[in-house]
């Protein structure tokens, strides 16, 4: 009889990250938010983008890779179509419920235009939007990541088919849809206004996803993390980075501005420029470096809470947006002050961890757990008592006295 395998330990550091980037993303999503001019992404070329499609790579491995390892290729590819599924179906929601935040605001503040902001096409062409937006062929801004997700899902049985026929198979893959971008500029059908493809190419951002996925996967050997010699020249690279991506250097000296679009082209973010690739990876192995040895307490202190937000990822990025809607309406009416921005992001921040908690105890399960203490004695149901019988008739069927129930 063989032996149950041993539940696997969820990593603390992925959650962490995963937490700490529906943070970036909501205060990213949020036009005109002063904090945006804080966030990671204005450091060095990578930004919240990376690690979000990074960390889904490597939560993809831990969560479907080993479905094609234990049960076939049939079964993962199953639980992957699945997958695809839900995403998709979190995307359409998404977008009606955020479509409709911004119609409510209009119709509440007439004059503002948020809904033809984010969703004229709506407007100029309702056949043909509606259409883009079952067919994901047309993604209204700031709604563009969860579809090249579910295009980089389709991609794992492929992979993991590739596998099976040669270890360095599936980086071949990667690394020729990567070229295939920059060479021939392939890209799926999107933004029918301005006909530019997907903004999240996703033959560009698979080789982040597959990233992850090979790292958590062991298809890759890592380097010893903390080594003095790496570390010293991933944060040389890493310095050199700032001055030509911090705003206070490029809006003020002309010619770091041209010489970072030199190096990383106009199309930067939407085929993911390579040297955006290799700041993320050399940014990661300077972060785990620095946090191997604290490791074990990752997830106490506000370590728990990012842990309590990345484990619900799916949940808490549909939460991100609809607060990020939800900011720019506010901040647009009261001012975008500074106490103001404060006020609203920390609420933000706060129904992002709201929401983590609130589905963390519906997949608990509370209902379905053991009734303890003095409820737990008390009967189920408590029977009504029945009528008492009907006595027989005397001799002379004159009627007996009986007391009615009540």
């Amino acid at each position: 009889m063989s032996a149950t395998p041993a539940k696997r330990v969820r990593d603390p550091r992925l959650d962490v990250f995963r937490g700490l980037t529906m943070f970036i993303i909501f205060v990213a999503h949020v036009p005109e938010n002063g904090w945006n001019d804080w966030i990671p992404a204005r450091f060095g070329f990578s930004s919240g983008s990376e690690l979000f499609v990074f960390c889904s790579g490597a939560a993809s491995a831990i969560a479907f890779g080993s479905i094609f390892v234990r049960r076939g290729w049939w079964l993962g590819t199953a639980r992957i179509l699945h997958r695809m599924w839900q995403v998709y179906w979190a995307h359409l929601g998404l977008l009606f419920v955020l479509a409709a935040l911004a119609a409510g605001a209009d119709r509440l503040w007439p004059g503002q235009d948020w809904f033809e902001d984010q969703f004229g096409y709506f407007i100029e062409a309702p056949a043909r939007a509606m259409l883009g937006v079952v067919t994901l062929t047309w993604q209204p801004d700031y709604l563009d990541i969860l579809p090249m997700y579910i295009v980089v899902l389709a991609l794992i049985p492929v992979m993991m088919g590739l596998r099976r026929v040669h270890p360095l198979a599936p980086f071949a893959l990667s690394a020729a849809l990567y070229l295939a971008v920059k060479v021939l500029g392939i890209n799926l059908p999107g933004d029918p206004e301005a006909d530019t493809g997907w903004f999240f190419n996703p033959f560009a951002w698979q080789l982040v996803f597959f990233s992850g996925f090979a790292l958590m996967s062991g298809w890759v050997r890592t380097p010893p993390l903390g080594d003095r010699r790496l570390m010293a020249a991933a944060i040389l690279f890493l310095i050199a980075c700032v001055p030509l991506s911090f705003w206070g250097f490029t809006d003020n000296v002309p010619a770091l501005q041209a010489l970072r679009e030199q190096l990383i082209g106009p199309d930067e973010k939407q085929n993911l420029a390579f040297l955006r690739w290799v700041h993320f990876i050399v940014l990661l192995y300077v972060v785990l470096s620095v946090i191997e040895p604290y490791r074990d307490r990752l997830a106490t202190g506000i370590g728990a809470v990012l842990v309590a937000v990345g484990q619900q990822s799916l949940a808490t990025f549909l939460a991100s947006l609809v607060f990020a809607r939800i900011a720019w309406v506010a901040l647009d009416l009261i001012g975008h002050g500074a106490l103001a921005t404060a006020l609203v992001n920390l609420a933000a921040f706060a129904g992002i961890v709201a929401v983590a908690r609130l589905v963390a105890w519906i997949k608990s399960a509370p209902w379905a757990a053991p009734v303890r203490g003095p409820a737990a004695m008390a009967p189920a149901s408590v029977p009504v008592p029945a009528a008492p019988a009907e006595p027989a008739p005397t001799r002379n069927n004159a009627p007996t006295s009986r007391v009615r129930a009540v």
